[in-house]
């Protein structure tokens, strides 16, 4: 099978870009066997919560790296999302430069061909969170690790490791096996507030030929309840490094989602393009 940046790409981000949801033993620790049943259990129930396109939003992404920092409006589409970029290293665009985003926006809205091919891209991604999320009770052992402190008060916190019985069957979760972390839960929401995982060795793919990821990479998610009990990623950092094929990749960036509003089921791209025509307001950051 010929590997994809994509593929790697993928499972970079969406191996922990997750919404998972964990039940409450209260004070009490559960056993070895309580531990790794309840994840089953959640896993089970996150799958049809990825699933559930129900609930489209509106959000402001920042995303900074060491080159370069950008801030965009996105919108959730039954087509598909829909993005407007509105301010570079912090500052909103130059008239010159808002003018060539609202034009490309125009191209789009006449151009449903190129919208199909984002919205197949993200029915690929999504297809391999789905993957992740049947395949995950079979890839890690997890244990009750005790409680702690997160942004919404008391949490539960369980470690994770892989199974040594597992073998990943296909390129997509290859690096699985290399995997450990922890996962905050939220009892009284029931869900994760922060997840963080470390790659322990280096895992290649198609005997390092084709590829490989490098040890010592890292990820870490928070997320947070962001209105009517929808729960979405509100922060993401990641360190990571990858050889494909000949060429040599590094992600160092952060990814911060905050302004979380509610959006009409069923609206079209179109209709999101129009919205994002106005005014893309004030800069701000760190409000759910």
């Amino acid at each position: 099978m010929p590997v994809k940046l994509d593929h790697v790409r993928s499972l970079l981000i969406f191996v922990f870009v997750l919404p998972w949801t964990i039940a409450s033993y209260g004070q009490a620790a559960p056993s070895p066997s309580q531990a790794q049943a309840l994840v089953h259990r959640t896993l089970s129930t996150e799958l049809r919560a990825a699933q559930d396109t129900s609930h489209p939003m509106r959000y402001r992404l920042r995303k900074f790296s060491p080159r370069l920092t950008s801030t965009k409006e996105i919108l959730e589409t039954r087509d598909g999302d829909v993005a407007r970029l509105v301010a570079v290293f912090d500052k909103p665009l130059s008239p010159a430069d808002d003018q060539t985003e609202q034009a490309r926006l125009d191209a789009l809205a006449g151009d449903p061909t190129r919208q199909r091919h984002r919205k197949q891209n993200e029915e690929e991604d999504a297809d391999i969170v789905f993957k992740l999320l049947r395949i995950l009770p079979k890839a890690f052992i997890y244990q009750y690790a005790g409680l702690g402190e997160g942004s919404s008060g008391t949490v539960q916190k369980f470690t994770f490791k892989p199974s040594p019985g597992f073998i990943p069957p296909d390129i997509e979760t290859q690096a699985l096996t290399s995997m450990t972390g922890e996962i905050w839960i939220d009892a009284v929401q029931e869900r994760v507030v922060r997840l963080e995982g470390h790659l322990q060795q280096d895992t290649d793919y198609g005997w390092g030929i084709l590829g490989k990821l490098n040890k010592g990479g890292w990820i870490e998610i928070e997320q947070g309840d962001v209105g009517n009990r929808q729960w979405r990623i509100v922060r993401l950092r990641m360190q990571m490094s990858l050889r494909v094929l000949f060429k040599n990749k590094s992600f160092d960036t952060v990814e911060e989602m905050t302004q979380y509003a509610p959006l009409p089921p069923g609206l079209s791209y179109v209709q999101a393009i129009q919205m994002l025509r106005g005014a893309p307001g004030p800069i701000a950051h760190g409000n759910r």
